[in-house]
C-alpha cells in the first residue's frame, strides 16, 4: 500500500454561546480545525485534524495547509503509511516544529494502519490498560452566579468533576469558585485553571483562599515558561499542581521534571506532535513518579479519538486525580461523524471501529468548511 495524496479541508463548528469557555486567554468562542485525510492507493483514508488557534496553537488552516502541501506530502507520497515511526521521523526531518500539523497527518497514519489490520488504535499501541477514562467539565470564567449556573448544568449531565476557569483577576477567581463550590457542594471534585494568567506573586496568594474552598488541583497557576514560579506553587499549595502549557513536547515535560515543578502533567496529542510522542511523555512522567491526564482544545472528532485511544493504552493515567478534558461533545452544537463517540458526562470509551473508529461526515464538512 502507497500514499497517494493527503487531503486537506478548513471547517469551523459551532459552539454553544451558553457554555462557551472564557479564561486567562480569551473567550473561546470559535474553534478553526483543519480536517486531514491520508489518502492511499487501495482505497483507504486515514483522518486527523490540526488544531488552528494561533493563540493556543501557534498554528492556523493556512499554515498547516502549507507546511502538509509544501514539506509533508512531498516527503510522504509513494510511501507504506503502515511505517507510521519511520514516517514521523521523515516528517521531523522536513520541517523544525508545526507539532500540530505533523501530529494531524500521524494520527491519519494510525488510522490506516488500524483500518489495514481491522484492529482499533489503542490495540497497535498495546492494549487497554483500563476500560475507559474518567472526564471533568471546564467552567467559563464568567461571573460568579453565571459561573455557578453552569456548574449546575454539568452536575445535571452527570458530571461529578469539574473546574472553573481562573487567571482573570484574584478577587474575581476567588468569588467564582467559592460560587461555584458552593452550587456543586462538597462531594463533586472540583480544581481550577488559570491558564498561565496569574502572576506567580497572585498565584501564591490564591493558594490559602483556594484550600478554604477545598480544591483538588490547581492547572497551570503561572506562564508556561515560568517553571520556577510553578515549583513555588507547588511548594506551598496542599493540592496537586498540573502543568498544562508548559508540557508540549516530551523535551518539555523533561524541564518541568527537572524543575520538580508539577505533580501531574497535561498531555495532548496535538501538542505533543502525536499519538507516539504523547506515549513518550506518558513514560517520562511515569519515569518521575507523576502522574499525567489529557487537556483540550475542544478537539473534534479524529483528535477527541486519538485521545482516548491514546489515554487506553498508556500506563499512569491520573485520571482519578484530575479527570481527563475529552468533553467537546459538550460545547459544540453539531459534529463532523457519522456516529457519536461513546462519550458521556464523566465518562469516555474508544470508539469500537478499526484504527481512531471514527468516519467524517463528508455532508456537514462541507457544510462547516471554511473556505467555501
Amino acid at each position: 500500500m502507497k500514499i497517494t495524496d493527503i487531503e486537506t479541508i478548513p471547517v469551523v463548528v459551532p459552539i454553544n454561546r451558553d457554555r462557551m469557555i472564557i479564561g486567562a486567554r480569551g473567550v473561546h468562542d470559535r474553534s478553526p480545525f483543519l480536517i486531514v485525510g491520508v489518502r492511499t492507493d487501495e482505497g483507504l483514508t486515514g483522518w486527523g485534524e490540526v488544531s488552528c488557534t494561533p493563540r493556543w496553537s501557534g498554528e492556523d488552516s493556512d499554515t498547516a495547509r502549507h507546511v502538509i502541501k509544501r514539506y509533508l506530502e512531498p516527503c510522504l507520497s509513494e510511501q507504506d503509511p503502515a511505517d507510521v515511526l519511520r514516517l514521523t521521523a521523515l516528517m521531523d526531518a522536513s520541517i523544525v516544529g508545526h507539532y500540530f500539523t505533523k501530529a494531524a497527518v500521524e494520527m491519519a497514519l494510525w488510522d490506516v494502519l488500524g483500518k489495514t489490520h481491522g484492529v482499533p488504535l489503542y490495540r497497535l499501541l498495546g492494549g487497554p490498560v483500563r476500560s475507559g477514562v474518567k472526564t471533568k467539565f471546564s467552567v467559563a470564567a464568567a461571573e460568579p452566579q453565571v459561573a455557578a449556573g453552569i456548574a449546575t448544568w454539568a452536575c445535571e449531565q452527570g458530571f461529578t468533576a469539574m473546574k472553573v476557569k481562573v487567571g482573570t483577576g484574584l478577587a474575581a477567581d476567588v468569588a467564582r469558585v467559592a460560587a461555584v463550590r458552593a452550587a456543586i457542594g462538597h462531594d463533586k471534585k472540583l480544581g481550577v485553571d488559570a491558564n498561565g494568567g496569574w502572576s506567580r506573586a497572585d498565584a501564591v496568594a490564591a493558594v490559602a483562599p483556594l484550600a478554604a474552598e477545598a480544591i483538588d488541583f490547581i492547572e497551570q497557576p503561572v506562564a508556561s515558561h515560568d517553571l520556577a514560579g510553578l515549583a513555588d506553587v507547588r511548594r506551598r499549595a496542599t493540592c496537586p499542581v498540573v502543568a498544562d502549557e508548559s508540557v508540549g513536547t516530551p523535551a518539555d515535560a523533561l524541564d518541568v521534571v527537572t524543575a520538580d515543578a508539577a505533580d501531574v502533567l497535561s498531555i495532548y496529542v496535538g501538542m505533543a506532535g502525536g499519538v507516539a510522542a504523547a506515549q513518550r511523555t506518558a513514560a517520562i512522567a511515569g519515569a518521575a513518579g507523576l502522574g499525567w491526564t489529557i487537556g483540550s482544545n475542544l478537539e473534534l472528532g479524529p483528535a477527541l479519538a486519538a485521545h482516548i485511544h491514546f489515554a487506553m493504552a498508556a500506563p499512569g493515567l491520573a485520571d482519578a486525580i484530575v479527570p481527563c478534558d475529552i468533553i467537546s461533545t459538550f460545547y459544540y452544537t453539531d459534529e463532523i461523524l457519522t456516529q457519536p463517540l461513546p462519550i458521556r458526562a464523566g465518562w469516555a470509551e474508544p470508539p469500537p471501529g478499526p484504527g481512531l473508529g471514527v468516519e467524517i461526515d463528508k455532508e456537514k464538512l462541507e457544510r462547516y468548511r471554511s473556505d467555501a
